[in-house]
């Protein structure tokens, strides 16, 4: 699975640190990462006019070299600055322009290009910011944010001011900042392009889940090998059965529903086994258990989760399961995957003693203090392990806010699982699947038309 990294404010700044100790100047690279977004907005400008709107730090400056680039390409650029340059970069960058500056708005250009303040923002623009910031946009027919736009938090995604412009494509520079991938700031960007300015790997920083590298099975594989994976239905067994529809889907050669009773809506390719829960949890060749979809939270819901926590192989916990687990229940150190919606979360957290803001957060205490990797689904899925590793979701459909896809999601993750995956590759590689199939699945789906497209995006992964 390649996995590209998203950084905060401050591993950034570190990261350009190690390229000014390597022997690279601040001005060369400015050079390299303006230069980089100016032939992006060269593209797309064409030969229409060009308004670039600069701040007073290295993201002003920034906006002097792609202003200079762009004018040595011929198109026609302006230039406005309502603050003088504060860094030498930026004084450096002003001066390589050598061209006329404005301090306000007037009559902008076709392309806006917003360099006015880059990730350190952490406060509000001042309303006279605000206001140019907002008419030279309203202006052009394209708005280009270099970075991030003016106004979003970069470690957050928090947007830091009210109406605020909507851009249609924003440039990272050197490397993804965690706003890129958080609302609400996200859905100002428009599309996301990466500008590479050499940055290398930065140890402890967040993924981005990408598309996972399956094969297909062995040619000596049969269903045991694949992975056998039991999935304990509950009160309501039409999520669990959902989710053995995707987990068939997803990898696992035997999937098998453990169940009181016989149900004569169980598919003919799903085996039920009735015998006592205990005992069909003693299978050695169980791989790996799925406890919570439909599971209900009666005294017989609590029996079933005791049950499947007594074991040793990789287990899923979800939904009604979540909202019964207690601290003292994770005595047995096991592979264990924890798939939290934010009710879930919120409720986890308290047992567990979290005090945290964003789902971000929640999830990565949650995973130090209970030993659990923890899927913490939503609008910006992430995935946390216990190590401290993060990997963040891309944008999903949100055609999957419907009952039932959370049932499918944790259908793959077990799956995924009993294929000998550890918890949180099988966690990143659930979220790639569960998105590629909302996508092939197009508007407004059932979630066994979901379950359905598993199939598909597991093809697509090979």
């Amino acid at each position: 699975m390649t996995l590209a990294q998203v950084l905060t404010t401050a591993q950034m700044r570190s990261a350009e640190q190690a390229l000014f100790d390597a022997g690279t100047s601040v001005g060369d690279l400015m050079e390299t990462a303006a230069g980089g977004a100016a032939e992006w907005i060269r593209r797309i400008a064409a030969r229409r006019s060009v308004t670039v709107l600069c701040g007073p730090g290295n993201n002003g400056g920034d906006g002097y070299v792609i202003a200079r680039r762009l004018r040595e390409a011929g198109n026609a650029v302006s230039v406005i600055a309502p603050l003088a340059p504060a860094t030498d970069a930026a004084r450096a960058a002003k001066a390589r322009w050598d061209g006329p500056v404005g301090t306000s708005g007037g009559s902008g250009g076709d392309i806006f290009v917003d360099c006015l303040f880059g990730s350190g923002l952490g406060r509000p623009l001042v309303p006279a910011h605000a206001l140019l910031l907002r008419d030279l946009a309203a202006q052009a027919r394209i708005k280009v944010a270099v970075d991030m736009p003016s106004g979003v938090a970069s470690d957050t995604g928090a947007v830091l001011g009210e109406k605020l412009p909507a851009y249609d494509l924003t440039l990272a520079l050197g490397a993804w900042k965690f706003a890129h991938w958080s609302l609400p700031g996200r859905a100002l960007m428009g599309q996301m392009r990466l500008v590479p300015i050499g940055i290398g790997r930065v140890e402890g920083a967040a993924q981005l889940v990408g598309r996972p590298r399956l094969a297909a099975p062995a040619g000596d594989s049969h269903k045991y090998r694949r992975g056998l994976l039991a999935i304990i239905a509950g009160a309501m067994p039409g999520a669990s059965l959902l989710a053995a529809s995707a987990a068939q889907r997803a990898g696992a050669g035997y999937v098998k529903l453990l169940a009181p009773a016989a149900d004569l809506r169980t598919p003919p390719e799903v085996v039920t086994d009735t015998a006592p829960l205990p005992d069909a949890l003693a299978d050695p060749r169980i791989a790996a258990v799925l406890v919570g979809p439909g599971l209900g939270r009666g005294e017989a819901a609590e029996e079933a989760l005791a049950a499947a926590l007594q074991g040793s192989c990789g287990l899923v916990i979800d939904a009604d399961a979540l909202m019964l687990l207690t601290p003292t229940m994770l005595i047995q150190e096991r592979p264990i995957l924890a798939t939290p919606h934010d009710g879930e979360l919120e409720t986890l957290c308290r047992k567990f003693g979290i005090i945290a803001e964003s789902r971000r957060d929640r999830a990565l205490a949650l995973a130090k203090v209970s030993g659990m990797v923890v899927l913490a689904k939503g609008p910006d899925t992430c995935v946390a392990a216990p190590d401290g590793r993060l990997a963040l979701a891309l944008p999903a459909s949100s055609w999957l806010s419907v009952a039932g896809t959370g049932d499918v999601l944790a259908g793959i993750a077990a799956s995924r699982m009993a294929t000998g995956r550890d918890p949180f590759i099988a966690a990143c590689e659930a979220v790639w699947l569960h998105g590629e199939a909302a996508r092939r699945a197009g508007a407004a789906f059932t979630p066994s038309q979901l379950a359905e497209r598993v199939s598909e995006a597991l093809a697509a992964a090979l």
